[in-house]
């Protein structure tokens, strides 16, 4: 890379998501925010003033974010489009409406990387787990030739709920995983809360998160998929049954996983393919790519959530437990950081990939 920072704006930079973007960027090496928009009743005054109160990060607000005049997300938006090279999506509204959004920044060449799910399932959208998927990305020129565009595009990154056990099971896709059983316990913030704002949690489990299970069941097998006639063929294996569970924890996602192999591999051999994984992103030299990516606890008791979430700040996956399973073939835990490796993070890391890559050139 060159000494060139990239103009960032950040859509829906009021919410609990987008503050994760300010915080991730205040002092990010490539990138610079020069641009925050939300909906229109937080426009109008500087960024600091339409947070006040509603702050929920542990670190103060980027001095230079917190001056920046929030525009209006539709209304200012030929003025943002001017000022960036990319944005970052963190809306929260009608999934049509997101799309419509998404699409109209893209035509007028901005870049768009998406945390929202409204385009996870259009076809020439690629949807990137850097480090499990990164060849999807290849999707990029069939999207701008279906669409007539030269410059803009869309990217999204998956749902928070499978970022634990997705990259768990990548190093094993040589043993033909068939069946999964998941269990999911995701931490509050999952739903854009804390404990102030959602009391009920408090002493407490919740056994519905609404769309969670299909989302937990159906992506993972878009991000296994191949480009095929100018879209993503899911991958037809492995089944997945999931279950989703809202539990009394601030942040991070953990998922206690059952998994049936058509090749029988030993607890060993598991062990040694997540040792040895070979993240296709390290010699790359992202600045949010964590060291480890995967990192196996042979402790009983790891990983935990306080404990572990922020390994690699908050970046890394880690898993522990694998051992043999008496109803299919093995079990184990896994767990990662929701709001960052499983969502504003893991879209920067997306971000850095696509800028190194030139996509943004």
């Amino acid at each position: 890379m060159s000494d060139q920072k990239w103009k960032v704006g950040i859509l829906g930079a009021t919410g609990m998501v987008g503050q994760r973007f300010v915080q991730l960027l205040g002092n990010h090496p490539w990138f610079d925010v020069v641009c925050v928009a939300a909906s229109e009743r937080s426009a109008g005054r500087p960024y600091r003033e339409s947070v006040q109160g509603r702050w929920t990060q542990n670190t103060d607000i980027p001095t230079a974010i917190g001056d920046l005049h929030v525009y209006e997300v539709e209304s200012d938006m030929n003025t943002i489009a001017e000022k960036v090279d990319f944005v970052f999506c963190a809306l929260s509204m009608d999934k049509a409406k997101i799309r419509e959004i998404e699409s109209l920044y893209a035509s007028r060449d901005v870049t768009v990387v998406s945390n929202n799910s409204a385009h996870r399932w259009t076809e020439d959208v690629p949807m990137i787990m850097p480090e499990v998927n990164p060849n999807h990305l290849e999707l990029i020129d069939i999207q701008r030739k279906n669409r007539g565009w030269s410059k803009g595009l869309i990217v999204v990154k998956p749902n928070c709920s499978i970022q634990s056990y997705v990259p768990v099971v990548q190093p094993w896709l040589e043993y033909e995983p068939e069946q999964m059983i998941v269990s999911t316990y995701q931490a509050i913030s999952g739903a854009g809360k804390t404990f102030e704002s959602l009391p009920e949690m408090v002493d407490n489990v919740i056994p519905y998160i609404g769309g969670e299970e299909q989302k937990s069941e159906e992506e993972p097998l878009r991000i296994w998929g191949q480009i095929k006639d100018d879209k993503i063929e899911p991958a037809k294996k492995p089944v997945i049954s999931a279950s989703c569970i809202r539990v009394p924890v601030t942040d991070g996602h953990m998922a206690i996983v059952n998994i049936r192999f058509a090749k029988k591999p030993t607890t060993e051999d598991l062990i040694k393919s997540i040792q040895n994984f070979k993240d296709p992103l390290a010699d790359l030299n992202l600045p949010s790519s964590p060291r480890p990516f995967l990192k196996y606890f042979k402790e009983e008791d790891r990983p935990q959530t306080r404990t572990d979430r922020d390994l690699s700040n908050g970046m890394a996956v880690t898993v522990g437990r694998i051992r043999p399973d008496t109803v299919l073939d093995f079990k184990f835990v896994a767990l990662s950081h929701n709001t960052l490796r499983g969502a504003a993070g893991g879209a920067v890391l997306t971000a850095e990939l696509l800028a190194k890559k030139g996509y943004f050139s």
